[in-house]
C-alpha cells in the first residue's frame, strides 16, 4: 500500500466534492426513480386494459378475418393500432417521466417539442420492430402451442443480438450524430488505448449526447463489425480531463473486450425463458381478469395488450435480478480499466460527475434491488484500494474536501 494513503479517506474526500444539497438532490431524483418503476408498470397496466375493454384490437382483427385467413396481416394491423393507442393514452404519463421531472432537476435542456419529435421517432422505430418480433412470436406460437414459450425464448437471444448489430447502424444516427474523436492529444491517446487491449481504433465516437441530455455519459453499443465506443459530448462540456477521459473509455473498452453483450444475450434469455413460460401459464386468467372480451385465446394478437400487462408484472418482479446482470458487468468493465489503464483517479472523478442522477451512497438493499450500476461510493472506493496498491509515480495526492 502507498505510504500515507488511506482509501477511506480519499472517498469521502471524493464525495465531499459536491455539496449536502446536492447529495439531497441526487437522493430524491434516485428514489423518486424507483417509485416510477412501479407507477409506470401501473400506468401500462391501465392503458392495456383501456386498450382491451374497447374492443378496438378485436374488431380490426375480426375485420380481417372476415377477408380471408391471413394472421400473419392481422398480426401487422392490431400491433400498429394498439402502438398507437397505448402512446396517446400514455403520452402524459411518459411526458412527466420522460421530460418534465428531468426538466425540474436541471438533466435535461431539450424543448419539448424536440422529445416529443424523438418520441414519435422511437414510436415509428417500435412499430417496425414489434411487427416484425410478434409476427414471429405469433407463428411460434401457431406452429408450437405447446411448447412456444421455449423456443420463443431462443428467439429473444437472436432478436436481441440482431438488435445490438444494427443499432448503431440504423437506430442511433436517428436520434444522435456521431463523429470519429476529431485528431489531437487526445485521439491519439485513445487509439494506443486502443491498440493495448485489441479494440479497433477506428471505432472511437463523440456524439451530440447534450441534446437530449445533461448527464455525464459514455457508451458501448453494436457487435462484432458494427461495435463502438461512444463518448457524450457532455463530457467535454463538463472538462474532462485525460484522466477521466482514459478511465471512462477503458471501462467501455472493457465491455468490448470482456464481451458482456454475449454475455447478457445468454442471461437474458434465460429469464426470457422463465417469463414465457409463466406467460403460458397465465394468459386465460390474466385476460379474464382484465376483461379482454372476444379474445380467443394466446394465439389471438387482439390478446396482444394482456402480453403487455403479464410482461409489466413479471418485469417489475424480476428488477433485482435485471439490475444485477447489468450492475456485475459494470463492476467488471470498471475493474478492466483499473487494471489496464490504472487511473483511478481519472475514474473516480468520472463517477462523482454521475452522482447528480444517481445517489452515491444507497443502502445495500436499495443497490441490489434498483441500481444497474453499482453505486458511486463502492466504485470510488474500489478505484481507492486499487490506487492504494497500484500507486502512479508520483502517486497523485487526493482531493481536498470542500
Amino acid at each position: 500500500m502507498a505510504q500515507g494513503f488511506d482509501p477511506v479517506a480519499a472517498t469521502a474526500a471524493y464525495l465531499a466534492a459536491l455539496t449536502p444539497e446536492q447529495h439531497l438532490k441526487a437522493q430524491h431524483y434516485t428514489q423518486g426513480g424507483h417509485w416510477l418503476l412501479l407507477w409506470g408498470g401501473l400506468v401500462s397496466i391501465v392503458v392495456a386494459w383501456i386498450v382491451l375493454r374497447s374492443g378496438v384490437l378485436v374488431k380490426v382483427r375480426s375485420a380481417l378475418e372476415r377477408a380471408g385467413p391471413k394472421p400473419w396481416l392481422a398480426v401487422i394491423a392490431v400491433v400498429v393500432v394498439d402502438a398507437v393507442f397505448e402512446f396517446v393514452l400514455g403520452l402524459p404519463w411518459a411526458t412527466y417521466s420522460g421530460w418534465w421531472r428531468d426538466t425540474q432537476y436541471g438533466l435535461t435542456s431539450q424543448a419539448y417539442t424536440g422529445w416529443l419529435t424523438e418520441r414519435g421517432i422511437a414510436l415509428g422505430v417500435g412499430i417496425v420492430t414489434s411487427i416484425i418480433l410478434f409476427s414471429l412470436l405469433y407463428w411460434i406460437i401457431r406452429r408450437a402451442p405447446k411448447t412456444w414459450w421455449a423456443w420463443s425464448a431462443g428467439g429473444v437471444v437472436v432478436a436481441f443480438l440482431t438488435l445490438m448489430l444494427v443499432q448503431p447502424l440504423l437506430i442511433e444516427p436517428l436520434f444522435n450524430t456521431y463523429k470519429p474523436a476529431p485528431p489531437g492529444p487526445m485521439r491519439e491517446e485513445i487509439v494506443a488505448m486502443a491498440k493495448q487491449v485489441g479494440v479497433p481504433s477506428d471505432k472511437i465516437f463523440i456524439y451530440d449526447g447534450s441534446k437530449q441530455s445533461n448527464r455525464y455519459s459514455a457508451n458501448v453499443a453494436g457487435l462484432m463489425g458494427t461495435a463502438r465506443i461512444a463518448m457524450s459530448d457532455v463530457m467535454f462540456k463538463k472538462d474532462a480531463d485525460n484522466a477521466e477521459v482514459r478511465a471512462v473509455v477503458g471501462h467501455e473498452m472493457g465491455h468490448y473486450v470482456r464481451g458482456h453483450i454475449m454475455i447478457y444475450a445468454v442471461l437474458y434469455g434465460l429469464l426470457a425463458l422463465i417469463a414465457f413460460f409463466l406467460v403460458d401459464r397465465l394468459f386465460p386468467r390474466a385476460a379474464a381478469m382484465l376483461g379482454a372480451k372476444g379474445v380467443q385465446g394466446i394465439a389471438d394478437p387482439a390478446g396482444l395488450p394482456v402480453l403487455g400487462v403479464i410482461f409489466a408484472v413479471i418485469g417489475l418482479i424480476a428488477t433485482p435480478l435485471t439490475s444485477s446482470v447489468s450492475r456485475i458487468g459494470e463492476t467488471d468493465a470498471d475493474k478492466f480499466s483499473l487494471e489496464h489503464f490504472n487511473e483511478p483517479d481519472g475514474l473516480a472523478k468520472a463517477l462523482v460527475k454521475t452522482v447528480e442522477y444517481r445517489a452515491a451512497t444507497p443502502s445495500r438493499l436499495e443497490e441490489i434491488i434498483f441500481y444497474d450500476h453499482p453505486a458511486v461510493g463502492n466504485r470510488v472506493r474500489r478505484a481507492m484500494d486499487w490506487k492504494a496498491t497500484h500507486p502512479a509515480t508520483p502517486p497523485a495526492p487526493p482531493p481536498s474536501a470542500s
